[in-house]
């Protein structure tokens, strides 16, 4: 049961990815959005590598 959620952190990590690349594009980026978006994104990596690797915290 955690293969959906897994593929729902990955999507959402995904276009995270697109939200960031997009702020760069302007022509000047937020820079603490930029610094809010990565956070998120980097917390996401984290709970997916978590859950894939079978180390659920309680």
């Amino acid at each position: 049961m955690i293969e959906p959620h897994l593929e729902m952190l990955r999507d959402k990590h995904a276009r995270l990815e697109q939200v960031i690349n997009e702020e760069y594009a302007r022509p000047h980026p937020d820079e603490a959005r930029l610094h809010e978006l990565k956070r998120e994104k980097l917390r996401l990596k984290d709970t997916i590598n978590t859950l894939k690797n079978g180390h659920v915290e309680a």
